[in-house]
């Protein structure tokens, strides 16, 4: 009886892990492939709130935007 209680925890416990290795992973691939942010979106996301950025108004906005990555 206490045989098949720790095999299941140990089971549990080694999916947890793994499911936790691959969805990891996973994120990892999606976010290189699709990063969240990038120049062009700044420079769009300006212009659309009206105001014409320059090169360094957007190296400021990726360098504030990478800090919090």
């Amino acid at each position: 009886m206490a045989h098949d209680i720790i095999l299941v925890v140990i089971s549990l416990l080694v999916g947890a892990v793994i499911g936790f290795l691959i969805a990891k992973q996973y994120m990892q691939k999606y976010l290189k492939k699709n990063p969240p942010i990038n120049e062009d979106m700044i420079k769009t996301l300006m212009m659309q709130m009206g105001r014409k950025p320059n090169q360094k108004q957007i190296n400021q906005m990726m360098k504030a935007m990478e800090k919090y990555n």
